[in-house]
């Protein structure tokens, strides 16, 4: 994995100042994007959980598997056919796939008060900045704890997809302490991983290949601070 401060040592005068300027371009442009990710996801969120029967029709019929699937299911599929996309393309699916993530998540306003969910969102968010502020800074290659973190995320997910089945109660807190663990490791890896991978094509001047960077970046970050605050939810959140 690239380092930013030994690349960065190696280059004087103009290259120097064209990776400070374009990494910090390209930072600014994924959480940009993240940002109004996670804004279409609260949005929808928002205005399908506080519609009673609207709730009632998604998730009192079996229509709820395909809500609470749907968004795993496009994700993969996105990861596998953004190289035939334009950049264009993949914002606009990205902005898709966060008002699915909506949709369904929209039972949190149902289950949980407003105030608690601002709340939750609020530490999420001092939360995600700290974590992603260290993986953007430290020194200390982060490369290993996420192949552990990686292998952990399916094992978490599996287990997801189990509980639901099996409705356990303590299962469902283990999840949630493990899922919090894992999505805050996430958090510093990916920064690290998405700046690293910045510097090591912003010599290559592909331009679409770093559009569409930005925009995975983004994904990526946006499902870390997702996840964690869904995961915090079930910690913090008072219930109607």
């Amino acid at each position: 994995m690239a380092d930013y401060n030994t690349i960065r040592a190696g280059r004087v005068g103009a290259g120097a100042v064209h990776i400070d300027e374009g990494l910090k371009a390209h930072m600014n442009k994924v959480y940009g994007l993240m940002s109004i990710g996670l804004a279409v996801t609260g949005l929808v969120a928002y205005f399908v959980g506080s519609n009673d029967a609207l709730l009632a029709q998604i998730f009192g019929t079996p229509l709820k598997w395909v809500v609470m699937f749907a968004p795993l299911a496009v994700v993969f599929a996105f990861g596998a056919m953004i190289g035939r996309m334009s950049a264009a393309t993949a914002q606009l699916v990205f902005y898709g796939f966060a008002a699915l993530m909506g949709l369904s998540i929209s039972y949190i306003f149902a289950v949980y008060t407003g105030v608690s969910i601002a709340q939750t969102f609020l530490i999420t968010a001092i939360a995600f900045a700290g974590l992603s502020l260290y993986g953007y800074t430290t020194k200390r290659d982060l490369s290993a704890m996420g192949a552990f973190l990686v292998m952990g995320l399916i094992g978490l997910i599996v287990a997801s997809i189990v509980n639901i089945f099996l409705a356990s109660s303590a299962m469902a807190f283990a999840i949630s302490v493990i899922g919090v663990l894992i999505f805050a490791g996430l958090t510093a890896f990916d920064t690290q991983r998405i700046k690293n991978d910045y510097i090591e094509h912003a010599q290559m001047g592909d331009a679409d290949w770093l559009a569409k960077s930005a925009i995975l970046g983004a994904l990526t970050l946006y499902l870390d601070f997702l996840n964690l605050f869904m995961f915090l939810l079930q910690f913090l959140g008072n219930r109607e």
